[in-house]
């Protein structure tokens, strides 16, 4: 692969959208999940940071196409305005999402079951996934293509993935990728809930990824979106560089998890560091959403690759809650702001995994969804 820059991002999460107010609360001891009603439960989730909010609802009240679009859609404007870097007319949009119009499909869906009446003629155009970049390039002005794309909670890292091989085949030379999850709803909650890994506690961190002592499913819902301006490599600025991509998918044993040794991931990240040494690759932002079997295995497979002395290891999800597709995009957010800044963040509760870092060069992403597939970058100053 021809080295593939990215030239600007731009994320919402419970962390908020503005970098550095996003980085300074990464390193906080306060947690931005918080306790909500779901189901008439009390149940940790981790909602847009009000500031982020505050952009979403601006934008869906410019006109009134924007009132009628799902939340999904309106995130992924917010978040590809902010990080689109010049002309738009040339730019491929590849913009994904693990569920897609969750909260609208669920609101014409109550009304049909409760009332019976004819529905709008809205519904379906207006819930379909492919929507998503649609919108985006309809409210940037592109008319080149748009795509977009669903493989559960590894979608955003699949539309990177997607995005440089269009850029090395050279039938697009810039695109926007990423992905945009609204799931916060009391039918996506009750599912989280029902496959019994959905985090029951209410103090200080409802989610611990890479806790070292507590044994215990806590993962937690979340909302977000992540873009990247993702182009060839020509010696412009940029934030950092994509060296290594690597993915598989592995024989379903389990509908919601990968094998004991995460053997897909094995396969994920020897691909992306094919032309790397493993002592080089300085940390590993995990998919680690909180949960004892998908933990563990991501864990066995990142010990078999890298043996006995293991990279810094963290995990967004503490703050951000899984995000579901967009989720590998906030953990590529993670890693470019790490290497921006030459520094890592500690996770905020005993773990073995966090290890001082003095210089942050290269760092390695992953990205597991459910079918048993993963994805894996590399990526450098």
């Amino acid at each position: 692969m021809n080295s593939i820059v990215i030239r600007s991002k731009a994320s919402l999460s419970s962390l908020g959208h503005e970098p550095n107010t996003t980085w300074e609360n990464y390193q906080k001891a306060k947690c931005f999940i918080n306790i909500c009603c779901f189901n008439n439960e009390d149940t940790p989730s981790a909602r847009l940071a009000p500031e982020s909010q505050q952009l979403v609802d601006s934008i869906r009240k410019e006109n009134s196409n924007y009132r009628r679009l799902d939340k999904t859609v309106i995130m992924a404007i917010a978040a590809a305005r902010m990080c689109l870097e010049g002309d738009p007319q040339n730019l491929g949009i590849n913009l994904g999402s693990s569920r897609g119009a969750t909260q609208l499909l669920e609101k014409y869906h109550k009304h049909f079951l409760t009332s019976k009446q004819r529905l709008s003629p809205l519904a379906s155009p207006t819930t379909t996934l492919g929507n998503i970049s649609s919108w985006v390039a309809n409210d940037l002005g592109s008319n080149n293509i748009n795509l977009s794309h669903s493989i559960t909670c590894s979608t955003a890292l699949h539309s990177i993935l997607n995005a440089c091989a269009w850029i090395n085949s050279g039938m697009n030379d810039i695109f926007l990728a990423g992905a945009s999850e609204s799931p916060l709803t009391d039918f996506t909650v009750r599912q989280m809930k029902s496959l019994g890994i959905y985090s029951k506690s209410i103090d200080n961190w409802p989610c611990k990824p890479l806790h070292q002592t507590e044994q215990k499913n806590n993962m937690v819902l979340g909302e977000g979106a992540s873009v990247f301006q993702l182009e060839k490599d020509n010696g412009q600025p940029s934030l950092a560089k994509i060296i290594g991509i690597g993915y598989s998918t592995e024989k379903i044993s389990h509908p919601t998890s990968i094998s004991k040794n995460g053997e897909s991931l094995q396969k994920s990240m020897r691909m992306a560091l094919q032309n790397t040494k493993l002592n080089q690759v300085d940390a590993i932002v995990m998919h680690a959403p909180g949960t004892i079997a998908g933990d563990q295995s991501e864990l066995n497979a990142i010990k078999i690759v890298f043996g006995d002395e293991l990279p810094n290891l963290v995990s967004t999800k503490f703050q951000t809650g899984h995000t579901l597709g967009a989720s590998g995009g906030l953990s590529l957010d993670l890693a470019i702001e790490m290497i921006q800044r030459n520094r890592t963040i500690q996770l905020p509760y005993p773990t073995k995994y966090s290890k001082s870092v003095s210089e942050i060069k290269k760092v390695l992403i992953n990205a597991i969804g459910f079918g048993g597939n993963a994805v894996s970058l590399l990526i450098s100053k």
